[in-house]
């Protein structure tokens, strides 16, 4: 594929197709469906929150619910929801702005969802979730049974990132990572990512562009450059962002598929619309996939050819006496990055010992350092459970 420039095309819905395409049947007969809608889909800096676009997504996402399919609804759009109440003419840029802006908004989302659900007898909750309700084990098993519990009562779960009390150290960043990473929690068999866009093209369609309707996987994307933010001036991501949670998705078992929110009734009967993204890698722990696409690093182990070759090549734990340098400042637990003496990028874990630990044990055996430092010494500096190879 040539390099070519890819933007975000606004049109209107896709004209129908009464054929259900091969590929996408795995979306068109899913037991279990996570649904992400962009805030540039369903409001805007004037108008606050559009009754028309939500009513019509409610209206796609109940039908397929009363068919029998769970529904789980990443939407942002809260602290879009919340500028015009507030008076203010862009989205802010401080944190503790946004944070406002969401608390005002995500109660007038709600009310809207409640209601144009309410019309076809369906019931919705308020799920906010952060980061580490993702990824430390004991939360997320909680975040499981609670969604779990919420779809075998029949309710779709409105799921949003908990903007009024996220830290920037520790966000997604946007929903669309947010609803790749719910997908894998829920074990949903399909993901349906939702803008205001109706494909990823390969240049700009009023040129002559073609809709690229099939990634098989990364290759398919070689040379392609992925637009940003578009031009609502309402959200965070844009394709870039859409991409990465498809690829993401697909690499970890769930197959997903990128358009725009008026073709939602098509995407979910199975229908030729967007770019889908078929599986092309297994299930992973949710843990390991966050530290692959999320984890904000806070330093650099730099190892010796020896552990390379331990890690990358047999998969084992990140043992003190294989490492030749410490770079950065981090904690117990901080995620750390794991490179080579010429600096190849190898993996990412999550780290025992804190940079000031370190060190004095570098080159040294975990019985050594037992014996010379006490119990709490001998342990691994990264544990292959905690480790991800990139």
């Amino acid at each position: 594929m040539t390099s070519k420039t890819v933007i975000e095309h606004r049109s209107q819905p896709l004209k129908a197709h009464t054929l259900i395409a091969p590929d996408r049947s795995a979306l068109s007969g899913a037991r279990r469906i996570v649904v992400k809608v962009g805030s540039s889909s369903l409001t805007s800096i004037k108008g606050g929150i559009s009754e028309e676009a939500l009513t019509a997504l409610a209206d796609a996402l109940a039908h397929k619910r009363n068919a029998g399919t769970e529904i789980i609804l990443v939407s942002s759009g809260a602290i879009a929801a919340g500028l015009a109440p507030l008076g203010l003419e862009k989205r802010p840029r401080d944190l503790a702005t946004q944070q406002a802006a969401a608390s005002v908004g995500q109660g007038l989302l709600m009310a809207r969802y409640t209601h144009a659900f309410g019309a076809h007898g369906v019931t919705v909750s308020q799920v906010l979730l952060t980061a580490e309700d993702l990824v430390r084990r004991s939360q997320h098993t909680n975040a499981f049974r609670a969604l779990n519990r919420l779809m075998n009562l029949g309710v779709v779960p409105v799921v949003n990132e908990n903007d009024t009390v996220a830290t920037h150290e520790i966000r997604f960043g946007d929903n669309d990572r947010l609803a790749a990473l719910v997908a894998h929690l829920v074990r949903a068999d399909a993901l349906l990512l939702l803008s205001d866009v109706d494909s990823l093209y390969d240049g700009p369609p009023s040129h002559g562009a073609k809709r690229i309707a099939h990634v098989s996987g990364p290759h398919d994307l070689d040379g392609v450059s992925i637009g940003s933010t578009g031009k609502a001036g309402v959200g965070t991501g844009g394709m870039a962002t859409k991409v990465e949670a498809a690829s993401m998705a697909a690499g970890s078992g769930i197959h997903a598929l990128v358009t725009s929110t008026p073709n939602a009734a098509a995407a979910l009967a199975g229908e030729d619309v967007g770019t889908w993204f078929s599986v092309n890698g297994a299930r992973k722990p949710i843990r390991l996939l966050w530290l692959a696409h999320l984890a904000s690093v806070q330093g650099t182990l730099v190892l010796d050819d020896g552990a390379v070759k331990a890690v990358r090549d047999r998969r084992t734990s990140l043992l003190p006496a294989g490492i030749a340098e410490v770079k950065g400042h981090f904690e117990a637990g901080d995620a750390v990055e794991m490179v080579s003496v010429d600096n190849t990028l190898i993996a990412r874990g999550l780290v025992n010992y804190s940079a000031a630990e370190l060190p004095q044990m570098l080159g040294r055996s975990t019985r050594e350092l037992g014996e010379a430092l006490g119990r709490g010494y001998d342990r691994e500096v990264v544990h292959v459970d905690d480790l991800v190879l990139v």
